[in-house]
Parts: C-alpha cells; sequence; structure tokens
C-alpha cells in the first residue's frame, strides 16, 4: 500500500512530538499505534484524521486545548519541529513501520500514555506492556 505525504507527514510530526525522547522502538509502537486505529473502526479511517481527532472550536476550527486524541496537537504551541534532525528520523522510523505493518512488535495497541500519567481511561483496556516511557494498551476484543 502507498504511503501518501501528507499521512507521512502526519504520523511522523506525532512520532516526533510524542516520542522523540524514546528509543527507536518507542518511536516505531507510536507509529503502531497510530495505524491501528486506522484500521480499528471506533477511529477514523485515514492517519491524518486519527493524529488530530479531537474536539475544535465552532467558529475557528482550532483544536480545543487538552481536548485531543494526541496532546501535542492540541497544547496550544505551534506545531513546527525546531529540531529537524529529530524530524527527519522521525520520518525515517514512519517509513519503516509502513513497510513493516504485520510485525507490529505493540501486540495491536491503541492506546498510550506517558508513565508519569494515570488516565481513567487504562482501567477499561487490555494491557500490552512498557516500550520506554510509554504504557501500551489496547480495546478487549
Amino acid at each position: 500500500m502507498l504511503l501518501l505525504k501528507s499521512a507521512l507527514i502526519c504520523m511522523a510530526l506525532n512520532v516526533y512530538y510524542e516520542a522523540r525522547n524514546q528509543p527507536v522502538e518507542g518511536q516505531m509502537a507510536v507509529t503502531y499505534t497510530v495505524l491501528n486505529r486506522v484500521k480499528d473502526n471506533r477511529y477514523p479511517d485515514k492517519v491524518c484524521d486519527v493524529v488530530y481527532e479531537g474536539q475544535h472550536s465552532k467558529i475557528t476550527g482550532m483544536p480545543l486545548r487538552d481536548r485531543c486524541q494526541f496532546s501535542w496537537y492540541c497544547d496550544g504551541k505551534p506545531d513546527r519541529p525546531h529540531d529537524l534532525d529529530a524530524y527527519r528520523w522521525a520520518e525515517i522510523i514512519v517509513r519503516h513501520v509502513w513497510d513493516q505493518q504485520d510485525n507490529d512488535i505493540t501486540g495491536g495497541a491503541t492506546h498510550y500514555h506517558s508513565i508519569d500519567v494515570k488516565p481513567e481511561w487504562a482501567k477499561g483496556k487490555t494491557f500490552l506492556g512498557r516500550v520506554g516511557d510509554h504504557l501500551f494498551y489496547r480495546w478487549e476484543r
């Protein structure tokens, strides 16, 4: 399947903001999580729609602060990477994972969070494991 440039950019931004300080496996796991959501009928069926999912202002169309699936998108900060090497690396990770979708290292994760938080939603999901500083989960099947 062809990786569209827009999908590459959306996923690379997500990896950059969510996991650029993580080991390679952690960056891959974040990428697999987005792809698993695309495959899950509870989420949008396009990569960018998954990455940018959240509540938006009816007036401006801008994301509402702290109301998004991925926190970086609605944190009120500009979404332009400052570390271009880390962003380019995120693109490499995304391309690799895209080509290796059958080798999902997360076991089907649709959710993750930092080890520093304890979100309420985690109680209703199946814990899959830790990769770097993130804990990964999926819906019960």
